[in-house]
């Protein structure tokens, strides 16, 4: 008989028993006493997604930290091995919402620490107050014989640290106005998975001509504090999460600095609604990521009710990419010009030969804000673009001077009205230049820099641009150098 979801999480928390060694070290001189604990446990394949492991931290301790390790036992061809992710809740407790929240690494490092002035990256540093704490085990996956670990967890007792001052970056710097603006809203620091510090990120987006970036760890916020001096190179950062759960990732862009979303729960548990709601209140985007990746984990299951904004294009351009782009204008033919979903292109970034920037979302802004970039992506006033040597125009006007622009309604009286589409491209030399509309492919200049077409309203709801590198394997088309969120053609 199959176990209950309940009785695993007994099995897993009865196998996570702690064989726990402590020792107080002799104090040398200009040496403070430490306490060594050695926790051990196994956990059964079909455990639940997280184990938590007790921690008891006394009064005065000045700094923890803890490694670990698991077996990696070889496995047949086509059976998953082991994989084990690690995080940290404080005696605040481990409830979903995460008030106990203090840090997460997944597999990206294998030991860490914390003190009330400092913590390794992915970590929050702050007082370490006496009581129960939890490490949080994440089996990413299980082999058949079991996950045996061992974590080690050395208290240093003592006096802490002063706190260290909490800086965010400015939510307004200088721009331009009312203009384009590049960006990229998925890259990763040595904060999560990524190899680069947040100081190099910024001066890799600003090589690449980005004018903002947004902050996407997975499952921590503790970067929101790290990008000092980046305003000073012209670089606008927003703060945010990549909330990485069992059945998708989701980007939260731009929330309240300081802001944590949680991700332990399903789509089959009904909570994501929940903390949708909580990064809208925090001032951000909701944003499925590459919703059709075919990693373990990464394929959207919440469906986009909830969803502000969808990552279409992530990183270099592959097949699910381009499932993506079609699932996504899907989603266009069955909406109404004052209800869809935006589409953003972004690089995930998290070490080279990745570049940041490519892709990139390239948005009509006011000025250079959070406010003004948010109510700019929301909008869908964007285009995507393989790298800032792109740019284009795309516009529709009719014979009496309405006009419109990427993400914009073109407003007639008459289902009738010819609309004159416009489109012009520089930095896509020798690309095939592409109009969709709700009918599907409507329109293709091979080789071109700029198009006209006439439609009216009454044969396209709405029409879209598509510049696309040479087909590598005809009929497929070749890759995109740009796309555009469509302008609609209402009556």
């Amino acid at each position: 008989m199959a176990l209950s979801r309940r009785a695993l999480l007994a099995q897993a928390t009865a196998a996570a028993s702690v064989a726990a060694t402590p020792s107080v070290a002799a104090a040398a001189a200009g040496t403070e006493p430490t306490t060594t604990t050695t926790l051990r446990g196994t956990i059964p394949p079909g455990a639940p997604d997280f184990v938590y492991v007790p921690l008891d931290v006394p009064p005065g301790v000045r700094e923890l930290r803890v490694s670990y390790r698991y077996d990696k036992p070889p496995t047949p061809p086509g059976t998953p091995g082991n994989a084990l992710d690690i995080g940290l809740f404080d005696q605040r407790g481990t409830a979903l919402g995460g008030r106990g929240f203090r840090g997460w690494s997944g597999g990206a490092r294998g030991e860490f620490f914390l003190r009330a002035d400092d913590a390794t990256p992915g970590y929050l540093p702050g007082p370490l107050e006496p009581g129960r704490w939890h490490i949080a085990l994440g089996p990413y996956t299980v082999a058949p014989q079991g996950l045996p670990y061992e974590i080690t967890a050395v208290l240093t007792h003592g006096a802490p640290a002063a706190p260290a001052p909490v800086t965010y970056p400015p939510e307004r710097i200088p721009g331009r106005g009312r203009a384009w603006y590049r960006g990229d809203c998925h890259v990763h620091s040595v904060h999560s998975d990524g190899r680069r510090t947040p100081a190099e990120i910024a001066g890799l987006a600003r090589a690449a001509g980005l004018d903002f970036i947004n902050t996407s760890e997975h499952n921590t916020h503790s970067s929101h504090t790290a990008w000092t001096g980046a305003a000073e190179q012209g670089l606008l950062v927003l703060t945010g999460e990549e909330v990485t759960t069992r059945t998708g990732h989701v980007l939260a862009v731009g929330t309240d600095p300081g802001t944590f979303v949680d991700w332990r729960y399903r789509s089959r548990d009904g909570r994501f609604e929940r903390f949708a709601r909580a990064v809208r209140q925090a001032g951000g985007l909701v944003v499925p990521a590459h919703p059709h990746a075919t990693c373990i984990g990464c394929a959207w299951k919440f469906g986009f009710g909830e969803a502000d904004v969808v990552e279409v294009w992530n990183g270099a351009w592959t097949p699910d990419d381009e499932v993506s782009l079609a699932s996504w204008d899907a989603t266009l033919r069955g909406a109404r010009s004052d209800r869809w979903l935006p589409a953003l292109a972004h690089s995930d970034y998290h070490r080279d030969p990745d570049r940041v920037g490519s892709p990139q979302t390239v948005v009509l802004a006011d000025d250079l804000s959070r406010p003004a970039i948010l109510a700019g992506l929301r909008a869908g006033r964007a285009y995507a673009a393989e790298s800032s040597a792109v740019s284009l125009d795309f516009t529709a006007v009719t014979p009496r001077g309405a006009h419109a622009g990427i993400g914009e309604r073109l407003r007639v009286a008459d289902p009738a009205t010819e609309v004159l589409v416009r489109l012009s491209v520089t930095g896509a030399e020798g690309c095939d230049l592409r109009l969709v509309t709700d009918q599907g492919l409507a329109f293709t200049a091979p080789g071109a820099t700029s198009l006209e077409w006439r439609t009216t309203p009454a044969r396209a709801a709405y029409v879209r641009a598509e510049v696309r590198r040479p087909a590598q394997a005809p009929p497929l088309p070749g890759p995109p150098a740009a796309f555009t969120n469509p302008i609609w053609l209402d009556c």
